[in-house]
């Protein structure tokens, strides 16, 4: 697990490293994923460093519903939203999350295969 200190997401959201927003706000900010998956590749990253699901609160569940917002909004942004997305949230290693700060990938721009 990296400790905050050492999270890409949070030197990037404190300028630490530069960043190419596309959208931000109090609760979170949206980036390119630099190794797409799909023609559309989009990060939701909240500014709280948070790094797994099960770190969240009753207090924190507004967050959670702002970075879908945000998510929705930037499908709709990316000219995505009519002919489909996926929004995933991987969480730990054979979840797929390689990056140990809770984030949404929103993916598009292309027939996706299903899950499952």
């Amino acid at each position: 697990m990296s400790e905050m200190g050492d999270c890409i997401f949070c030197k990037i959201n404190s300028g630490e490293i530069p960043g190419d927003f596309l959208h931000r706000d109090e609760v979170c900010f949206v980036i390119r994923d630099i190794a797409p998956a799909a023609p559309t590749h989009l990060l939701v990253i909240p500014n709280e460093h948070l790094t797994h699901l099960d770190g969240l609160d009753a207090e924190r569940t507004g967050m959670v519903g702002h970075l879908v917002f945000v998510a929705q909004q930037m499908a709709r942004a990316e000219g995505i939203a009519d002919s489909g997305y996926r929004v995933v949230i991987n969480q730990r290693g054979d979840g797929g999350q390689d990056i140990d700060h809770l984030h949404l990938h929103v993916l598009g721009g292309q027939k996706l295969g299903r899950m499952g």
